[in-house]
C-alpha cells in the first residue's frame, strides 16, 4: 500500500490483520513508537495520521493506505514540545515519552492556533493527555513542559537539559531491548501453565522447544513457564505455541488466601528441600523460620518483646481505650507493571560466548547468574541494558524470559528475542505482596510510646520474605516491641521486591495507628511524632511540615458536612542507607572528551546524569565534554539499581575517578590552575591526553558501616533516610471518590547530587504511593488462581489527571560522614504516601480506612450510618 511516512512516500506491505504499530515498528523500523498495552489505554504507541493523534495499537495497518503518518522520529527534535520536555525533565525511563510527545505536540499546535502564546490550565493539559500513562510518574514535569511550550518559551534552542540522555528519549532514538532487531532475528514465546498446581507428564506437538520446568516437573501457579518456542515472526511463534500439547497430572491447589492456613489445605511446599527453593520477595537475605503447612514464620525482630506483650495484655484487660490502640489493616498486592515489559534478546557467537540484550536493573548480576546457569566463565557472558523502561524491583535477577531466549538462541543458532505481553507482565512480572497486619500500640500516662506489637502476614503467592513488621524496629525510639512476620504461601505467582520492600505496607499500618493515638490523646499528629521520633533529620522535617499553611489551616477532624469534604493527613517513614562498596568508575580520554564507564544501568532514575554532573563539576568541564557510556558489562564493577544504592555508590566513585584524572593530567594543571574552575586548561590538556585511563573507587565512609561484610553485594551504611509527607484530599461522600489535591513531601537524604533528577524521582515516588492508596489492586480468581486484572484497563495505575500538585522539600543535612554527603532517596519518597492519604481521609470524614486500596465501595460502606 502507499503511505507517506515522516514526509517520504513509501510502498509497504503488511499482513491482513496487522496493526499500525506493527507496521511502524517491525516493517519500517521506527521503534520510537512503543507497544505497551495493546488496548489503547496507555498512549505509548501514539502517531499522527493526517495530523491527528491515533493510537497505533488499535489502528489497522490497512487504514493507513493513502495517509500521511508522522512518528516521533519525524519531529526530528525540532518541535518546541520536545525541547520543553528536555528542559523540564518531563521524563524518566523514557518508554512512554514518545507517545506523550506526539499527543502534546498536536495539543500545543492546536492550542497556540486558537489561544496564542498563553498557558493552558492543569485541567486542560490533563484532559488533552488523558489517554497516556507514565509508570515512573513524570507527570509534574510534563505539566510544566506542555504549559511552557504553549507560551512559546521553547521556540528557540534551549540550554543543555538536566538529563543527559533526554533528547535521545524525546526523539525516539533511545534503543531499548524491545527495539533491537538484528538480521535473522527469531521471536520466542513462553508456554505457561493453565493450572495452579500440576505435575507435567509430557510436553509435545513441536519439535524444537525449550524446557523451562523445574527439576521436579511441577508447576505451582497459573502462568508458570513450562517451555518456550521460536518462530520467524511473533505470529509464527504464537502459532507454534498453540500447537504445543501439555499433559498435566492436576494436583490439589491452594489459591484462596482465606483457606491457605486451614489444616486440610493442600501444601505448596511439603518438603524441606522444596521450601529451600522458594523464591523471595525481599532484596535482603532470607532469615530462617519454621513452617506450619502453608504458613512460614514467625521471623522475629523483637526488642524486649515479652515485656511489650505483657504491657499490652494488661492494658487490654483494664480497658485502656485511650492509651491502647488496636486494629487490623490489610493491603492488596501492587503490581510493578513497568511499561517496558520483561524482555531479552540472546545470541551465541562462534567462540561460545553468550550475548544478552536485556531489560534489567542489574546487568552485572544477570551476567553472573547467566554464566552459572549455562556453565560459562564470567567473561563469556556479555550483557547490555543501554536503556531500560522501568523496573521498580521486578528486574533484579535472571528471569524466565532471559533463560528462554538464551536456550532458544542456542537451539536455533540464531538471535532470539522474548518479550512478555502485558497479560504476562501482570501475571508473572512481579508484585508487592499483599498484607494483613494486626497492631497494638500502647502509650503511658505521659503520652510516651510504652509498647508495640505487630504481626504481619504476607500474601506473596509462592514467594516468602515479605518482611514488613521487622522494619518497625527502626521507628520511634526504643520502646519494647514484639514484631513478627509470617508468609502465607499459596499456589499463585511469586511476589518480587518492589520499591522499598515492606516499607509502604508498614507505614500504612503503623502511621495510621500513630495518627489514631494522637487523635485519642487530643494531640497534634505532627507534634506527637516529633516527640516520639529521635531522628534529627526527620525532626527537622516535622518542623517545616508543622508550619505549612496546608497543615495549620486544616479543618478539624470529622467536623465537616456536605458532599465534598477536605482533609489533611501526615505520615512519616525511614529507610536504610545501602551502598555497593565495590563500585568503580572508569574514565578514558577519547578525542578530547572524558568518557565514563561502569557496569550499571539507568532505568530512569538518572544514573547517567549523576555521573556526568559529578565529573563535570570536579573537572570544571562543560556538559558536552563528558560522555557517560553505561548499560554494558565488560568494564569496571557497577551497582545494581535496587535498595536506593545506585547514586550513593556511583557518585563518590565518579568523583574519585575525576580527582585521579586531574592528577594524571600532570603537574602542568596543578601549576597553572589548582582550583576546580579551570575548565579551559583542562580542555587543552585533554586534547593531548588521548587514551589516558584512570579508575576511581567508591571511598570508604568516614565512620565505616553497620554491617562488617557485604550482604547480597551491598553494605548497610550508618544513618537512616527519612520522609514526612503531608497530604490533602477531597472526599466525595456521594460517589465515594477520594481525590488527592496537594502533597508536600519532605525528604531527608543528605546533599542532592542532581537536583532535577532527584525531584522527579521523589515526585514519581509520591505518585506510585497514590496509586497504592487509591487504585492499584492485583486481583486473582479465588477458585482457579487466574489473574483477572491482567490488562491496563482492569489494573489501574495513576494517570496525569489523578495527580495533585506536589511540593518536594529536601533536607540536605545529616550525612556528612558519607563521601559526597548524600544517599539514595527513590524508595523512602514513596513509603508514607498511602498512610498520609488514609489519615487525610479520616480527617475529612471521621472514618478510618483499614484496607488498601481505598475504593469508592469501601469508603461508602465505611460512611454508612
Amino acid at each position: 500500500m502507499d503511505v507517506t511516512v515522516n514526509g517520504t512516500a513509501r510502498q509497504v506491505g503488511s499482513e491482513p490483520d496487522a496493526t499500525a504499530v506493527h507496521l511502524v515498528r517491525e516493517t519500517l523500523g521506527l521503534t520510537g513508537t512503543k507497544l505497551v498495552c495493546g488496548a489503547g489505554v496507555c498512549g505509548a504507541c501514539t502517531v499522527h495520521v493526517d495530523g491527528v493523534p491515533k493510537v497505533a495499537c488499535l489502528t489497522p495497518a490497512a487504514a493507513l493506505e493513502g495517509t500521511s503518518v508522522t512518528t516521533v522520529e519525524g519531529l526530528r527534535g525540532e518541535h518546541p514540545v520536545q525541547r520543553a520536555f528536555a528542559a523540564h525533565d518531563a521524563l524518566q525511563c523514557g518508554y512512554c515519552t514518545p507517545g506523550f510527545v506526539m499527543e502534546a505536540a498536536a495539543f500545543v499546535d492546536r492550542w497556540r492556533a486558537e489561544h496564542g502564546d498563553s498557558a493552558p490550565s492543569r485541567a486542560e493539559i490533563a484532559a488533552a493527555l488523558a489517554g497516556h500513562l507514565c509508570r515512573c510518574g513524570a507527570y509534574e514535569g510534563i505539566y510544566a513542559a506542555v504549559a511552557a511550550a504553549c507560551t512559546g518559551a521553547h521556540d528557540k534552542d534551549d540550554a543543555p537539559p538536566p538529563r543527559v540522555e533526554a533528547m535521545q528519549k524525546i526523539t525516539g532514538q533511545a534503543r531499548y531491548t524491545t527495539d533491537i532487531h538484528p538480521d535473522g532475528l527469531l521471536d520466542g514465546v513462553i508456554i505457561r501453565s493453565r493450572h495452579a498446581h500440576a505435575r507435567v507428564r509430557s510436553v509435545s506437538g513441536v519439535d524444537q522447544l525449550v524446557d523451562l520446568l523445574p527439576a521436579d516437573r511441577t508447576v505451582r501457579y497459573v502462568g508458570q513457564p513450562i517451555a518456550a518456542v521460536a518462530g520467524e515472526t511473533l505470529a509464527a511463534a504464537e502459532a507454534a505455541a498453540e500447537r504445543v500439547q501439555v499433559d498435566y497430572e492436576v494436583l490439589p491447589a491452594t489459591v484462596d488466601l482465606g483457606r491457605a492456613e486451614l489444616p486440610d489445605s493442600p501444601v505448596v511446599y511439603p518438603t524441606k528441600e522444596e521450601r529451600k527453593q522458594a523464591p523471595t520477595s525481599s532484596e535482603g537475605l532470607a532469615l530462617p523460620a519454621k513452617w506450619n503447612g502453608n504458613v512460614r514464620g514467625p521471623v522475629q525482630m523483637n526488642w524486649r518483646g515479652t515485656l511489650a506483650q505483657k504491657r499490652i495484655e494488661q492494658a487490654r484487660d483494664q480497658g485502656e481505650d485511650r492509651r491502647l490502640v488496636e486494629a487490623t489493616y490489610t493491603a492488596e498486592p501492587q503490581a510493578h507493571t513497568s511499561l517496558e515489559p520483561h524482555a531479552c534478546l540472546a545470541s551465541w557467537d562462534g567462540d561460545g560466548d553468550l550475548h544478552l540484550w536485556v531489560s534489567t536493573q542489574a546487568i552485572g548480576l544477570v551476567a553472573e547468574r547467566a554464566a552459572e546457569r549455562f556453565g560459562l566463565r564470567p567473561g563469556q557472558v556479555h550483557a547490555s541494558a543501554v536503556h531500560v523502561g522501568g523496573g521498580f524491583g521486578s528486574k533484579l535477577t535472571l528471569t524466565s524470559e532471559i533463560v528462554a531466549a538464551a536456550e532458544l538462541a542456542r537451539m536455533h543458532a540464531a538471535p532470539v528475542r522474548v518479550v512478555l505481553s502485558r497479560a504476562e507482565e501482570l501475571t508473572d512480572g512481579g508484585y508487592r505482596p499483599g498484607t494483613r497486619a494486626d497492631i497494638a500500640l500502647l502509650t503511658d500516662e505521659d503520652g510516651k510510646l510504652a509498647a508495640l506489637t505487630l504481626d504481619v502476614h504476607g500474601d506473596g503467592g509462592t514467594s516468602t520474605g515479605s518482611g514488613v513488621a521487622a522494619l518497625a524496629r527502626f521507628m520511634y525510639g526504643h520502646a519494647p516491641r514484639r514484631l513478627r512476620d509470617y508468609d502465607i504461601v499459596t499456589h499463585r505467582a511469586p511476589a518480587t521486591p518492589f520499591r522499598g520492600p515492606g516499607g509502604p505496607p508498614l507505614a500504612w499500618v503503623l502511621e495510621q495507628t500513630v495518627d489514631e493515638t494522637a487523635h485519642r490523646r487530643g494531640e497534634d499528629p505532627i507534634a506527637l511524632r516529633r516527640r516520639w521520633d529521635g531522628n534529627s533529620k526527620r525532626r527537622a522535617l516535622y518542623d517545616v511540615a508543622a508550619a505549612l499553611p496546608m497543615w495549620t489551616g486544616r479543618p478539624a477532624t470529622g467536623s465537616q458536612t456536605g458532599r465534598f469534604r477536605r482533609g489533611v493527613g501526615v505520615a512519616a517513614a525511614n529507610w536504610m542507607y545501602f551502598l555497593d562498596p565495590g563500585t568503580q568508575v572508569e574514565l578514558t580520554v577519547e578525542e578530547g572528551t572524558v568518557v565514563a564507564r561502569t557496569a550499571t544501568q539507568d532505568m530512569g532514575q538518572g544514573s547517567r546524569s549523576v555521573i556526568a554532573d559529578v565529573i563535570a563539576a570536579e573537572l570544571g568541564l562543560p556538559a558536552d565534554r563528558v560522555r557517560v557510556d553505561i548499560g554494558r558489562t565488560g568494564t569496571v564493577h557497577g551497582p545494581a539499581s535496587g535498595g536506593s544504592r545506585t547514586a550513593t555508590s556511583i557518585a563518590p566513585a565518579a568523583r574519585d575517578a575525576a580527582v585521579r584524572l586531574r592528577a594524571a593530567l600532570g603537574s602542568a594543571l596543578a601549576a597553572r590552575a589548582p582550583a576546580r574552575g579551570a575548565g579551559g586548561v583542562v580542555e587543552q590538556l585533554l586534547a593531548d591526553a588521548e587514551g589516558l585511563r584512570v579508575v576511581g573507587k567508591r571511598p570508604r565512609d568516614r565512620r565505616g558501616y553497620v554491617t562488617p561484610v557485604r550482604l547480597g553485594g551491598v553494605l548497610i551504611g550508618r544513618g537512616f533516610t527519612g520522609a514526612v509527607h503531608v497530604t490533602e484530599v477531597e472526599v466525595d461522600t456521594r460517589l465515594g471518590r477520594t481525590r488527592v489535591t496537594r502533597v508536600w513531601g519532605g525528604i531527608a537524604a543528605g546533599r542532592i547530587i542532581s537536583p532535577a533528577g532527584a525531584l522527579s524521582q521523589c515526585q514519581g515516588g509520591v505518585i506510585q504511593g497514590i496509586g497504592y492508596a487509591l487504585y492499584e489492586e492485583r486481583v486473582t480468581d479465588p477458585l482457579t488462581g487466574v489473574v483477572l486484572s491482567d490488562n491496563l484497563e482492569d489494573y489501574r495505575i495513576p494517570g496525569i489527571g489523578d495527580i495533585p500538585e506536589i511540593d518536594i522539600h529536601f533536607h540536605e543535612e545529616g550525612f556528612d560522614h558519607v563521601d559526597g554527603g548524600g544517599v539514595g532517596l527513590g524508595e523512602v519518597s514513596t513509603m508514607p504516601v498511602a498512610a498520609s492519604v488514609g489519615n487525610a481521609v479520616h480527617a475529612a470524614t471521621g472514618w478510618r480506612p483499614h484496607h488498601l486500596p481505598i475504593r469508592p465501595d469501601r469508603l461508602l460502606e465505611g460512611l454508612r450510618p
